[in-house]
This record gives structure tokens, sequence and C-alpha cells, in this order.
């Protein structure tokens, strides 16, 4: 069944299919009346949904006779209508926006069928066809209103919760023990480590599990002098890195050297940054941080800077920006449900913290259509990967967070609280990458609506899966 809903800038109302011409007229009067011509007239709520912008609105169960309607709820050809479809598969509701670009001229027609959003404005015809597995409740609009800039917001329930589409890529679900493996640069390609098959793949406990030993044991702590590094044939995985055994290892790409000169002049601290650099492991065609080296016979590579591939498969590279989202992403959602922890600081590998985020959903589907290029100039949420704007929505499995960046000093005393809080989790990434993951929380800010960028003090960001 579909639903029209009918927006002339001060109310809403919907016409749903199957009635006569006559009770479309009566749906005509009542829209006058509406409109203020009758002042005075006793407005009625509508039904499924809100006024817009707080002002009355009225549903009438009336519909547009066949003839006087013919043809006008036939598929548009070539201009595509612009949304943002937010979906909460735990509660199977949505939220959906449509872009002010896609409403030139008021009044405005918009037809909500299950699978397809079409609207009239003036001459213009525009439309989308949602993804399959996507379907709305036509009947079930709701909390209608119109801001400037942003467009028209409503909210729906869906007749069905969509599966969540596959992930791009996760390095957890990919490495196996006794399968032959290759390690490939995340940004260049480049073959980091040769073929090489693993006896055992394990995970590490959090990177602060040391610190509570204390609070484990009534007596000194039984692994003060030990560390948990890989043998032969392991493969050790921590919430940001994993841990390889480096002899016997077909290629490491070598550690830059300082020399000695430099470090005899040195100061104290620059000897201490510099020795830092020298654990530094690097891509030698690309120059790009891998990870560092923990000993003598143990390598770490952070997650986000190689790709381990199954060694019998062809390897197809992710854009770099698609490949950081969805790892990121990933580990904020595995964290927040096995240690209940929803605050998270990212720190560079110099020991400084970079942005504060606060996880706020991770059942989330974006459906997003960019409209045609006519009527479309900002940022989409999913940037350089979205299909053509004049193809099918694209839809994604996301995260929505809070952050806040702390480059520069910003949000010092925020950063210092949340550092010394227990409830607070750390990730550690190179620094390169924590900046690159600020633009792209940033990016993901600017292409919502003005209405959603914020969140009391906080920004408001998707990061897709």
């Amino acid at each position: 069944m579909q639903g029209v809903l009918r927006y002339r800038g001060a109310c809403l109302w919907l016409l749903p299919s199957g009635r006569t011409g006559a009770a479309h007229q009566r749906g005509q009067k009542g829209a006058a009346l509406r409109d203020g011509r009758q002042a005075g007239q006793r407005r009625r709520p509508a039904a499924g949904g809100a006024a817009a912008g707080g002002r009355g609105c009225t549903a009438r169960p009336a519909e547009e006779a066949a003839a006087s309607r013919a043809g006008c709820w036939s598929r548009c050809a070539g201009m595509a209508c612009g949304f943002l479809l937010e979906i909460r598969r735990g509660t199977q509701s949505a939220l959906l926006v449509i872009r002010e670009a896609s409403l030139r001229n008021l009044p405005a027609d918009i037809s909500v069928a299950p699978g397809r959003l079409e609207v009239r404005s003036g001459a213009a015809c525009e439309a989308a066809a949602l993804p399959p597995g996507v379907s709305l409740a036509p009947s079930s609009c709701r909390g209608l209103r119109r801001l400037p800039g942003d467009g028209l917001h409503l909210r729906l329930q869906l007749r069905d919760a969509p599966s969540a589409p596959e992930l791009a890529y996760n390095v957890r679900e990919s490495l196996k023990p006794q399968k032959n493996y290759v390690f490939y640069c995340q940004s260049c390609g480049n073959v980091i480590v040769k073929e090489r098959k693993f006896l055992r793949v394990l995970p590490l406990p959090s990177e602060n599990w040391s610190a509570l030993v204390e609070e484990w044991c009534c007596h000194p702590n039984p692994f003060a002098r030990s560390t948990l590094l890989p043998q032969h044939g392991d493969c050790f995985l921590g919430d940001t890195f994993l841990l390889l055994n480096s002899r016997n290892q077909s290629y490491v790409p070598e550690s830059p050297k300082c020399s000695s000169e430099t470090e005899h002049h040195a100061s104290q601290n620059d000897s201490t940054l510099k020795s830092k650099e020298n654990t530094r492991v690097i891509c030698e065609r690309c120059k790009s941080t891998l990870g560092e080296t923990v000993s003598s016979d143990t390598v770490k590579y952070y997650v986000t800077e190689v790709i381990i591939w199954p060694s019998e498969e062809s390897f197809s590279t992710l854009p770099r920006s698609q490949f950081i989202q969805s790892v990121v992403a990933q580990c904020l959602a595995e964290l927040s449900s096995a240690k209940s922890t929803f605050r998270f600081t990212i720190k560079g590998d110099d020991g400084r913290i970079y942005i504060l985020i606060w996880l706020l959903n991770s059942d989330t589907l974006l459906v997003e259509s960019s409209g045609s290029s006519s009527s479309h100039s900002v940022f989409t949420l999913f940037g350089d990967n979205f299909m053509h704007s004049c193809g099918p929505s694209g839809m994604w499995n996301a995260v929505k967070v809070l952050y806040q960046p702390c480059i520069k000093n910003r949000n010092k005393d925020l950063a210092d609280a949340w550092e010394n809080d227990f409830g607070v989790h750390p990730l550690k990434f190179p620094s390169e990458t924590c900046l690159e993951l600020l633009l792209m929380l940033s990016l993901s800010t600017a292409s919502l609506p003005p209405s959603l960028q914020r969140m009391n003090s906080f920004q408001v960001a998707f990061l897709k899966m």
C-alpha cells in the first residue's frame, strides 16, 4: 500500500490508495481550510504524523481520483531524489530526511511506498528506489517537520528489519590457524609478510591487564617479569594490533635508523623520541608506518595498516577511507559488546590523545541517495565509494558516534578527565591514522543535515562498516 504525503509548507496530510474522486475533492476543500482561507476552523491532528514545525495537520481518508491524477504517480524519469534514511534494526524504526534540494517549490507531493520514494514539486519529479530488504510502513509516518537547510524530517516504522550487509573486511573472522596468509601494506599493496601459516591464533587481554593484576592477587604480581610474546607459529590479537614472531619470517620491512652522530648531540628528550622512532616498522615502498618492534623477535602490526589475505585467494585492495572506518567501527562495536564500555580515547603512537569518542549505537543501517547532480551539492556519508547518483540507493552497516577533537590542546580538560577514568577504554593507532580518522569523522559530520550535526557539546558522525 502506498501513501501520498501532501506538504504545503504549513501542513501535511496522508492520501491512501483506493478512494473516489469525490473524496479527493473533499480533501482539496480541507486543504483550503488548512491554508488559512477560513480562519478559526478547528484543526484535527494528523493520523500517524505530527504537525510540521508544530503546526496542525489533517489526515484525510481520501484518495486521488484516477482520472484527475492519471499518471501523476508514474515512475519519475531522469531525476533522482536525494534523501537520508537512518534505520535502527533493534527497534525497526527509521528517520527519513528528504534533502532540501529535492523540495524546490511548495506545495510538494511526497509518495511513500514500502520500497520507493517520489517527490513531485511543481513541474519536477524526483524518485529513488530503496535497496532490497528495506520495506517501510507508509501509514506509520509521524513527527513531520521541515527545517530550513535540512529538508523534510519524518519518522516511520519498518515492515521488515533488513539484514546487515556483509562487512568489507574483518581481521578476526578472516585469520584462522592452519591456513596460509600473506600480509599486505594497506596503503600501497606491497607484500609485507610472504606466505605464512599460524599454528595458533589467540586473543590478548586488554592492554591494561597487568595494571589490574594487583586487584586480582593477594600476593606480589606473578607476571611482573614476564610478557606475553608469541612463539614461533603464534599470532596474538590485541584490540588494535597483532603480534607476530619474526623469526624465519620471509620479509620484514626495515626499521629506520638514526646516525650515531645525531644521537650523540641530541638531548635526552630527543634521544627518547628517536629511540621510539627506531622501533617503528615502515613499508619500504610508501614509507607508511605499519607497526613497531616489541622485542628482537616480535613485531607489532596495527590492524589499520595491514591487510591479511588468504594466500590462495586473489588480493584486492580496499579504499583507505572505507578500510579505516570499517576496522575502527568493528573495534568499537566489539569492545562495547564485550566490555560494556562506550567511551574511548583515540591515542597516537606518540602517546597523545587525538579524539574522544562516545559510541551511541551499533545497530544502524544507513541508506542514502545523493540525488541528481543538479540538486545535490553537499558531501554524502559514503563519499567516493557511494554508488552513482542516478543509480540505486546505497546501504551500509554503521555505528553512530559522538566525538570531540583533541588536537592543538582542544578539549584538554575533558581529555585529561577521560584519561583518568577507568570507564574509558584507550585505543592506540599510528598518529597519522588518528589524523585520518579525525578527517573522516569531520567529513561525515559535514555531510549530515545541519540539525543532526551536534548533540550537546559533541559532534555527531557515522562510521560505516
